[in-house]
């Protein structure tokens, strides 16, 4: 049951991390900035930039501004950003500390361990995730006509909870190339997908319903967390830019 306490762990850590940033907003508010006396200025840009890297290194490459007005993106743009979020250094990164993990509680028994086992579930673990974003973000979103995007509430969006609850049903919620709201069926299906390929570089003695439903709570628990990620790095980078001022 190891990986289903992960997606567990993942989903608690959405939860602690709202918490830090409603009590990092709330200390800023008894500190609050000297308003501007001064208009900005007229060309200034009305919308936020968005970054392409939170704490610099995990790919940002599918946040858009939830406020602003919807434009729907070509079925190019959706695999160039399944593109960089499968294939940028980080995601290596990110499948070297899940192998890491599994090294520590042997799983997969029978890829064995040291420098030989590790490399099978670097592996395997790389392969979850890159195939996981192409199904999810390119493959799926282009056949059923949804946007993989993630639209960000930001500041003006409400509450610290309410935004972190926005954040984590965005993987039941969908915006299709309509600009409607609908179920997210590129989020399960393509998850889905993804975990039944995995059982070709998978050892047999995983290759089980129960096993299947980890890996794939594991996926859907990485993508909640990444959106919550998504939502209040704007705001964690501001706070963290007041503390070293």
């Amino acid at each position: 049951m190891s990986r289903f306490r992960l997606a567990r762990s993942i989903f608690v850590c959405c939860a602690v991390f709202a918490v830090l940033l409603a009590r990092s907003q709330a200390q800023t508010a008894d500190h609050p900035e000297p308003i501007a006396t001064q208009p900005p200025a007229a060309d200034a840009p009305q919308t936020p930039q968005i970054d392409k890297r939170i704490f610099g290194v995990l790919p940002n490459y599918r946040t858009a501004d939830g406020s602003a007005p919807f434009t729907p993106i070509t079925t190019k743009r959706k695999f160039y950003i399944a593109s960089k979020d499968s294939f940028d250094y980080p995601v290596v990164l990110l499948s070297a500390a899940f192998a890491a993990l599994y090294q520590l509680e042997d799983q997969d028994p029978s890829f064995g361990q040291g420098v030989k086992g590790y490399g099978k579930r670097l592996a395997t673990s790389y392969g979850d995730q890159a195939v996981g974003n192409l199904m999810t973000e390119a493959i799926f979103p282009s056949l059923l006509h949804e946007d993989p995007r993630y639209f960000r509430l930001g500041a003006g969006g409400g509450s610290t909870w309410h935004r972190t609850r926005y954040a984590i049903t965005r993987v039941f919620v969908v915006r299709t190339d309509k600009g409607n709201w609908g179920f997210n069926f590129s989020e399960w299906l393509g998850n889905g997908a993804t975990v039944a390929l995995s059982n070709l570089y998978y050892p047999a003695d995983t290759r089980n319903v129960t096993d299947n439903v980890q890996k794939l709570g594991l996926q859907i628990g990485t993508d909640a967390f990444s959106q919550v990620l998504k939502e209040f790095w704007p705001d964690w980078k501001r706070h963290l830019r007041k503390k070293r001022s």
